[in-house]
């Protein structure tokens, strides 16, 4: 049986609110469902690019990280055009954008 999961809202305002305990700026771009909206977490490290991870479900049930655009960082227009196609792919999808230049954020889940 799977672990209970938090609904999408309630998990993006823990994320906040993490972020601003940190002091690191972070901010909600697009509003997805309330309840089970996908989310979509750029990593914005400023002049070194930026990575958007995808929130996935593991087999085991579980939440990990996906590295949407790829294994290396990409351009803010690169990332702003993957959001705009998964947007219109999908329009419940939250998108969190987390600026930190020194690479302080940590994902909440593995990335796989």
């Amino acid at each position: 049986m799977p672990a209970p999961r938090l609904n999408t809202w309630l998990w993006v305002q823990a994320q906040l609110r993490t972020c601003n305990f940190n002091a690191i700026p972070a901010v909600v771009r697009h509003r997805g469902d309330p309840d089970l909206g996908a989310v979509i977490l750029v990593h914005n490290r400023l002049a070194d690019g930026c990575v958007a991870f995808s929130r996935v479900t593991l087999e085991s049930g579980g939440v990990g990280w996906l590295r949407a655009t790829g294994d290396t960082p990409v351009s803010e227009a690169d990332a702003e055009s993957y959001i705009e196609r998964q947007i219109a792919r999908d329009s419940d999808t939250w998108v969190i954008e987390i600026e930190d230049r020194d690479g302080r954020f940590q994902l909440d889940a593995p990335i796989v």
